[in-house]
């Protein structure tokens, strides 16, 4: 997780650079609207990386031995367009995405912010308490989830894995309260955290809702927060919780401060003082996916792990 995070806080700050091409994902809804395939294309010019994620989102998944999330990664190298890896894209989405977390909450979070509240049970909760645990001083973590069941097995899962205090609470209110770290990490479609609820000077990673109809914080969280996402374009025509905000008046899309990689590079403005809440809203980009490959598939190379598979009579590396 430590490297995952150094390598997505590199592909935030060419972001902002201007550094990447980043085509808004393709969206394939089932017609039962329980399910979707995602397609992220993406160029990182730091290493000159080109590549696809695509990926079905299943929430149905969820208490099932299947993650809600699975599909592949395609990695390509940009010169001569030759497919250098095939990459499990749970795993790489897992790891990103929380690590994504982690930058941008070394970047906005308070310096001595140590303890956590997570909203959410899932693949993406215990990835969470790695990332935050890379970047802060955790001492203690309060979980909740809608299945009371779900959140004491969890807490005792991740308690024995991490060796800290990680406590079940009945409700999403008792997990946030006091809380300095907030990670939303949930399926819901409605809001599961509310502005009235949170500690000043707490920081907030609303990552779970991806579609323009979901959202997993109500609309006083965002407007009493400093807002940053990853990607502004993304943004304002898929996250629902700033969306649907923005579609009832209470905030305009001017009340994002900016793109998170703008703060990492030292070009947009971050946390003013000790009080605000700050928020990052994480849709996740495909340069996260792509670095995140890159490293994976680097890694396999030097350890002699992976598959070597012949395409087009060409033998190529995979990982």
């Amino acid at each position: 997780m430590a490297e995952c995070v150094e390598v997505v806080d590199e592909a935030l700050r060419a972001v902002a650079r201007g550094d990447v091409v980043l085509p808004l994902r393709t969206i394939v809804w089932l017609p039962d609207r329980h399910g979707v395939l995602g397609v992220m294309p993406g160029y990182l010019g730091v290493g000159k990386l080109l590549g696809v994620k695509a990926i079905t989102v299943m929430p149905d998944n969820h208490g099932t031995p299947l993650d809600s999330h699975q599909g592949v990664v395609l990695l390509f190298e940009a010169e001569r367009g030759r497919l250098l890896s095939i990459l499990d894209a749970t795993a790489i989405t897992t790891i990103r995405t929380a690590a994504a977390s982690a930058a941008a909450t070394r970047a906005l979070a308070r310096s001595d912010a140590a303890d956590l509240a997570i909203l959410g049970t899932g693949v993406q909760a215990a990835a969470h308490i790695d990332a935050m645990r890379v970047v802060r001083p955790i001492r203690r973590v309060r979980v909740w989830s809608r299945n009371p069941a779900n959140a004491r097995a969890f807490a005792a899962r991740e308690r024995a894995r991490h060796g800290i205090e990680v406590e079940p609470t009945p409700s999403a209110r008792e997990a946030v309260l006091d809380a300095d770290l907030i990670c939303t990490v949930t399926s819901a479609c409605e809001p599961i955290l509310e502005g009235a609820w949170i500690a000043p000077g707490a920081h907030v990673n609303a990552v779970g809702a991806c579609v323009p109809r979901c959202r997993e914080v109500d609309t006083e969280t965002v407007r009493r927060a400093r807002v940053y996402v990853d990607h502004r374009p993304a943004a304002l025509v898929e996250a629902g919780d700033l969306m649907i905000p923005i579609a009832e008046g209470a905030i305009e899309a001017a009340h994002i401060v900016g793109e998170i990689g703008g703060v990492l590079a030292g070009t947009s403005p971050g946390r003013r003082n000790l009080e605000e809440v700050t928020l990052f809203k994480s849709l996740g980009i495909a340069v996260e996916d792509l670095a995140a490959a890159a490293r994976a598939y680097a890694n396999a190379l030097a350890a002699g792990a992976g598959t070597n598979v012949a395409i087009g009579g060409e033998r190529r590396a995979g990982a």
